[in-house]
């Protein structure tokens, strides 16, 4: 996409029904650290390596929001099973858990979402606005996240210098 926000963009679709999808980016990280999200939702935290790791530009859609991709899904407070072994947790407990080293053996935090409303995702695929590939564990959790949009390229034999903006269907 030639898009400045979705260029390069690896998101993870997390639901996809009748009334639209939803998404977390998840290799774009911020500014902002864990340690600070903590203090900034007055949580207080062990200390830990995962302190420094970037929060997440999950997507445009509600920036105020935070959205922890995890595996495995758990029994937090209000969690989207995405599959057996990835949940979507919006809930505090979650990063109160995290902040002791409780939580969930991987988790990626994001503050907002990527949103397709109803056909809108399809249409875009149609229009070849998208490349798709299998969800990957080692890609989500194990991978870092500068390196996690050319790991999902090269699951599709894919050289990015192989790309261009114009497209079109044979």
């Amino acid at each position: 996409m030639s898009d400045s926000i979705f260029s390069k963009t690896l998101a993870y679709i997390c639901e996809h029904n009748e009334q639209g999808a939803l998404g977390i980016v998840i290799n774009r990280p911020t500014d902002l650290t864990l340690v600070s999200l903590f203090k900034q939702l007055g949580i207080s935290s062990v200390d830990s390596p995962v302190e420094s790791t970037p929060v997440l530009f999950g997507g445009p859609v509600q920036l105020d929001c935070g959205f922890v991709l995890h595996q495995p899904v758990g029994n937090w407070q209000s969690t989207l099973v995405v599959n057996q072994e990835v949940g979507l947790t919006t809930s505090l407990d979650i990063l109160r858990a995290i902040a002791n080293d409780e939580g969930p053996q991987h988790a990626l935090i994001a503050m907002g979402y990527a949103g397709w409303a109803a056909g809108q995702l399809e249409h875009e695929l149609a229009q070849n606005a998208w490349l798709t590939a299998p969800a990957n564990a080692d890609i989500l959790f194990d991978t870092p996240s500068d390196e996690r949009w050319y790991a999902a390229m090269q699951l599709l034999g894919i050289h990015d210098a192989n790309l261009s903006n114009e497209v079109g269907h044979a």
